[in-house]
C-alpha cells in the first residue's frame, strides 16, 4: 500500500513537472515565432527556453518537491531521445560532399579544444575534472547537446552540467552575432564566402549558432555570403556532431579505466555506462540517409516519407527544447555565482582558441576546400 502511494505521488510529480516545463516550452516557441523578437535577437526556442527556465528557477526550487520528477525526466530522458532523433538532420551523403578533409578539420578542432580545455580547466582554473571535460566538450563539439550527452555518459552531478551549459551557451550566442558582423565589416581578412562558411562550421558552438550566423551573414552582406557557403557551414558542423559518438566512447572508456586504477581512498570508482543512445543516434542517421532516397514516396494519402522525416525533426526539436527548459530551471544562482566564474573563464579561453586557432586552420585548407 505504501509503495502504491509512493508510485502515485511519483507519477503526479512527473505530470506536474512536465506540465510546468511544457508551459515554458510553449512560451519559448511563441517568442521565437514573433518576427520582431526573432529578427532582433536571432534566438531559437532552445536558447529562449533555457533563459526563461533560469528566470523561473527560484520558483522551481521553492516547489521542487512537487516538480522534481518531471523536470528531471525532461533533462535526462527527453534529452537522450532528442539526441537520438537529431540524426534526422544528417545524411551520410551530405558528409561525403566535404569528405576526408572536412572530417580532418572536425577531428583537429575537437581534439585540440578538448585536450587544451581539460588541461587549462584543471591546472589553471582549479576546476574538477568532470566540469572541465563538460565545458571543453561543449566548446569543441556541439554546445549544450555535447555537454548533456557527456554528462549522461559520466553520470556526473547535474549541477556541473548546468554550469557547463550556461558557460557554453553564452559564448555561442556572442559568436553567432560577432561572426557575421565581423565578416560584413571586413574584419576577417583572407577568407572568401566559402572560407567563412567553413570557419563558422568549424568553430561555432551550437548547430543553431551556425544556422543563425549564416542567415545573418547572408542578410548583412546582401548575398556576398552565399547559400553554398551556408551549406558548407552546416555540413562541417554536422561532421563535428557525428564525431560525438566515438568521442563519448573514447572518453567513457578512459575515465572508467582511470577510476578503476585510482588509489585515492576518497575517490569512489564510478562505472561508466556505454552510451547506447549514441549508437541509436548513428542508426537514425543511417535510417535518414535511406529515407531521403525515397522522400517523395507517399506512405498514405498526402503523408510522404519526407513528412515522416519532418515529424522526426520536429520531435527532436521538441525534446531538446524541453531539456533546455529543464536545465534552466535547475540553475541555482548562489552556486552558479560561486562556481560558474571559473567555468566561464575556461569557456572564454576556449572561445579565443576557437576563433584564432580555427581561423588559421581554415587558411591551411585554402585551395583544397575553398
Amino acid at each position: 500500500m505504501i509503495n502504491l502511494i509512493h508510485f502515485k505521488n511519483f507519477l503526479q510529480s512527473i505530470f506536474r513537472g512536465l506540465f510546468f516545463v511544457g508551459i515554458i516550452v510553449a512560451l519559448a516557441f511563441y517568442l521565437a515565432s514573433v518576427e520582431k523578437i526573432h529578427d532582433s535577437t536571432h534566438l531559437a526556442a532552445t536558447a529562449l527556453a533555457i533563459i526563461i527556465g533560469a528566470i523561473l528557477s527560484p520558483w522551481f526550487f521553492k516547489y521542487q518537491h512537487s516538480l522534481q520528477a518531471g523536470v528531471q525526466f525532461s533533462a535526462k530522458k527527453l534529452l537522450r531521445l532528442g539526441i537520438i532523433l537529431y540524426g534526422f538532420n544528417i545524411t551520410f551523403n551530405e558528409l561525403y560532399n566535404i569528405g576526408f578533409y572536412g572530417f580532418l578539420i572536425a577531428f583537429i578542432v575537437i581534439s585540440v579544444v578538448f585536450l587544451v580545455g581539460l588541461f587549462v580547466g584543471v591546472k589553471v582554473f582549479g576546476l574538477d575534472r568532470e566540469t572541465s571535460m563538460l565545458v571543453s566538450a561543449g566548446s569543441a563539439i556541439c554546445g549544450a547537446a555535447a555537454v548533456l550527452a557527456l554528462e549522461s555518459t559520466l553520470k556526473s552531478d547535474s549541477f556541473k552540467g548546468v554550469v557547463a551549459v550556461g558557460s557554453v551557451v553564452v559564448f555561442g550566442l556572442i559568436a553567432m552575432f560577432l561572426y557575421p558582423i565581423a565578416f560584413s565589416s571586413g574584419f576577417i581578412p583572407l577568407l572568401n564566402s566559402d572560407g567563412m562558411g567553413l570557419f563558422m562550421g568549424a568553430t561555432l558552438h551550437e548547430v543553431a549558432n551556425v544556422a543563425g550566423a549564416a542567415e545573418m551573414a547572408k542578410d548583412m552582406t546582401s548575398g556576398a555570403f552565399t547559400q553554398s557557403a551556408a551549406n558548407l557551414a552546416i555540413i562541417l558542423k554536422m561532421m563535428r556532431v557525428i564525431l560525438l559518438v566515438p568521442f563519448l566512447l573514447i572518453v567513457g572508456y578512459y575515465v572508467a579505466k582511470d577510476n578503476s586504477h585510482s588509489n585515492n581512498p576518497h575517490h569512489t570508482s564510478k562505472k561508466i555506462d556505454i552510451p547506447y543512445f549514441a549508437f541509436l543516434f548513428l542508426g537514425v542517421i543511417v535510417l535518414n540517409t535511406f529515407l531521403n532516397t525515397y522522400k517523395e514516396t507517399l506512405i498514405f494519402a498526402n503523408f510522404s516519407v519526407q513528412s515522416l522525416i519532418d515529424c522526426g525533426r520536429l520531435l527532436c526539436t521538441l525534446c531538446i527544447v524541453f531539456a533546455m527548459a529543464a536545465l534552466g530551471l535547475q540553475i541555482d544562482f548562489k552556486k552558479f555565482i560561486k562556481l560558474g566564474g571559473k567555468a566561464f573563464g575556461l569557456a572564454l579561453v576556449l572561445f579565443a582558441i576557437l576563433i584564432f586557432g580555427g581561423y588559421f586552420l581554415i587558411l591551411c585548407f585554402q585551395g583544397i576546400l575553398w
